[in-house]
């Protein structure tokens, strides 16, 4: 699988926004992932140091609205923790 296959996109929350400072960043990713797989993505699209990757498998929600009921989408969650010595993230620094 290519590095920019297993990152999907980012992801912008107020919590991930708090964690920046203490260089930890989230991201949405597939779901068929694993944790060495993110670290080396991470490593090799942004040239940083990744210290360590936790990961979170959510199902999708059931709604309804109206008439319609259906399921959201699963997706899978994972925190990166840089290490201390590294530089930080570019894209999350423009965002603060």
């Amino acid at each position: 699988m290519k590095q920019y296959d297993v990152i999907i996109k980012p992801l912008l929350t107020e919590k991930s926004y708090s964690d920046v400072a203490n260089k930890k960043y989230a991201f949405i990713v597939k779901r068929d992932s694993n944790k060495a797989e993110i670290k080396k993505a991470v490593e090799d699209i942004f040239g940083v140091k990744v210290e360590k990757v936790n990961t979170l498998n959510y199902d999708g929600k059931f709604k309804v609205q109206g008439r319609a009921q259906g399921y959201t989408s699963k997706f899978k969650k994972a925190y990166v923790t840089l290490c201390k010595d590294s530089k930080s993230i570019e894209f999350f620094d423009s965002l603060s």
